[in-house]
């Protein structure tokens, strides 16, 4: 055969028993789930803006981090819901390349799957615990979101993922928002048809049982921009993009329509710096539209301490080792102006 068994993994009820969420973090998520949620179905017109790094490679720097995104958090809570993004697992185009925190917690180490687990779920805990904010992940394994379920407040299905049917049924079972990012193709058609199955109710297998799903009102879409038939990027954020999608969910009768923009990715073409740009281009299509304004929740920005890239090794504190990011200079300053403009 051309697969064999490394080990067996500990169930998530054995993570969960070693390392519990307690009474006043469960607190927190729900406060916290309720906020969000508020945004997504337009009873509060507070704006979401999903920010951290392309990965989470280090738990110190992640969580250095946070707390700023946590200091900010209590000046500008009056007018922003800002949720750290906290991505554990990344998704990789060819399979090639570091894929986040649960398959290597030290970058340079080879793959621990076992310790990749506890890892994780000790970052989100000490997330919550030490910055008194709940994350966003990435569902990359939807069954491996069940180490992470009780701790999260947002989860977005990727661009590669969101037309398997897995993820879309999974999506269906969750109790928090969960953001169907468009294909890489760019097709809105498809990411609309994931939020209706993520909407609604599903009976499947899901970690050797059968499960029935209640449906999941809060599932919304992302636009992370696509790449044509050559493989050249093709952003979707534009105002015309925007009234596009406006103008398809108003023939669904899906509920809670919302968009949350992701302005990195084939948005910005990977140019990192290009995002401050976007955000206020964003920004300025809802100040034209009310229903673009009703529309557009929130805004999805990759950022970290220090800007731009590195290799994995690369040795540097706080700089991304996937895709290029904001530096934190930079960030303080959009997030004050998003705070602003929304």
């Amino acid at each position: 055969m051309g697969m064999k068994i490394n080990c067996s993994l500990p169930a998530p009820e054995e993570i969960k028993a070693e390392y519990p969420l307690s009474e006043e973090l469960a607190s927190l998520k729900n406060r916290r789930d309720k906020e969000i949620k508020d945004v997504i179905a337009g009873r509060s017109d507070k704006f979401l803006v999903i920010v951290g790094p392309c990965s989470a490679d280090r738990e110190d720097s992640v969580l250095e981090y946070t707390e700023k995104l946590a200091q900010l958090a209590e000046k500008l809570g009056d007018r922003l819901v800002i949720i750290p993004r906290v991505y554990t697992n990344k998704p990789r185009t060819t399979g090639e390349g570091y894929k986040g925190m649960l398959h290597q917690p030290r970058p340079t180490d080879a793959p621990d799957l076992r310790s990749g687990i506890i890892a994780i779920r000790k970052l989100h805990l000490k997330v919550m615990g030490e910055c008194g904010l709940t994350s966003a992940d990435e569902m990359l394994y939807p069954e491996n979101r069940s180490y992470l379920d009780d701790v999260l407040s947002y989860e977005a299905v990727g661009a590669r993922s969101v037309e398997d049917q897995q993820h879309r049924l999974t999506a269906s079972g969750m109790d928090i928002p969960v953001g169907m990012k468009n294909p890489t193709s760019g097709d809105f058609t498809v990411m609309l048809n994931s939020v209706f199955a993520a909407q609604h109710p599903h009976n499947f297998i899901y970690r050797g049982c059968d499960v029935t799903t209640d449906g999941n009102e809060y599932a919304h879409v992302i636009l992370r921009g696509g790449v044509d038939k050559y493989g050249s990027g093709v952003p979707n954020y534009h105002f015309e993009d925007l009234i596009r999608l406006h103008d398809m969910y108003e023939k669904t009768e899906l509920k809670n329509r919302a968009a949350v923009i992701d302005v990195n990715h084939s948005n910005s073409g990977k140019r990192y710096k290009e995002q401050v740009r976007i955000v206020g281009e964003v920004l300025h299509s809802r100040s034209c539209s009310p229903e673009l304004r009703t529309l557009v929740k929130g805004v999805m920005i990759e950022s970290y301490l220090e800007e731009g890239c590195q290799p994995v090794n690369g040795g540097v504190y706080g700089k991304s080792i996937t895709d290029p990011c904001l530096g934190w200079a930079d960030t303080e300053k959009l997030l004050y102006t998003i705070a602003e403009k929304c």
